[in-house]
């Protein structure tokens, strides 16, 4: 199957000039440092960036956007402002990923972003970029495949939403608990991405560069696909509030290519 034929099924944004992307900042009420690392990566972006796009893992969990309307915390509505203030400057998109896909257009139009959607294509001066969270990819493990289909179905949403937010809360708790204990058994092979699964998302869209968050390793690798080479960029992961060395970052897109920046 040829790689350079006409991408199938695919969102596609046009982008012109710097865009920055980030992902898996896991922002929460016990992530102060972290939240300021990322408050001031923001205004970075107003200053040097013509478009920003948050693809995943914003949050460390989101229990639905009246979440955010209904007496939000401190922590929360403080990051929603900053949000605000960086769209009235350069056009944000906000992604969903595996912690915070119930996020949606409410909360898109409240901070004055767009919904990304789950699987894009960007074109930017650079060229053509594909562009998700990445959890898609991690076929090797079954049993998260199995949640992810059951929690984004929209009926199940449905029944979720109608449940009170404290209910809510308590479930994604349990949810988040749960996972982090089954996530100690299992081999860090099986928590990445699946090889031919990223063999298959570049057949598909016929793209040269694609782009994830998710796995927490970021990376640059070069692949070669069906005889041509392919490049797979894995965002950085932030914490600067329970690691011994903070870290964080974002990747930038411009005419000249695109580069991964760590944060100090």
């Amino acid at each position: 199957m040829s790689l350079s034929r006409k991408p199938r099924l695919l969102n596609k944004i046009p982008l012109a000039g710097t865009v920055w992307i980030a992902s898996d900042i896991h922002l929460g009420p016990n992530t102060p440092a972290t939240a300021s690392a990322f408050h001031l990566f923001l205004d970075k972006a107003c200053a040097q960036a013509d478009a920003l796009i948050l693809c995943g893992d914003i949050f460390d969990a989101w229990i639905g956007d009246d979440f955010a309307f209904s007496e939000p915390p401190d922590w929360l509505s403080q990051t929603l402002n900053k949000l605000f203030t960086v769209s009235e400057t350069i056009p944000v998109w906000l992604g969903r990923g595996n912690r915070d896909f119930l996020i949606g257009p409410s909360l898109a139009k409240h901070v004055g972003a767009q919904l990304l959607p789950d699987t894009v294509c960007l074109n930017t001066d650079y060229g053509r970029v594909l562009l998700s969270h990445g959890d898609e990819y991690c076929t090797a493990d079954p049993g998260y495949q199995r949640f992810r289909r059951i929690v984004r179905n929209p009926l199940v949403q449905k029944l979720f939403m109608g449940l009170s937010l404290k209910l809510r809360r308590g479930i994604a708790d349990w949810a988040r608990r749960r996972s982090t204990a089954a996530n100690r058994y299992k081999s860090l092979s099986i928590m990445d991405v699946s090889q031919p699964a990223i063999e298959q998302a570049f057949r598909d869209s016929g793209v040269a560069t694609l782009v994830h968050g998710h796995t927490h390793r970021p990376a640059v690798h070069q692949l070669n696909v069906d005889g041509q080479p392919r490049q797979r960029i894995i965002l950085p992961d932030w914490d600067y509030d329970h690691e011994a060395v903070p870290r964080g970052g974002w990747l930038a897109i411009d005419r000249s290519g695109a580069a991964l920046h760590q944060l100090p």
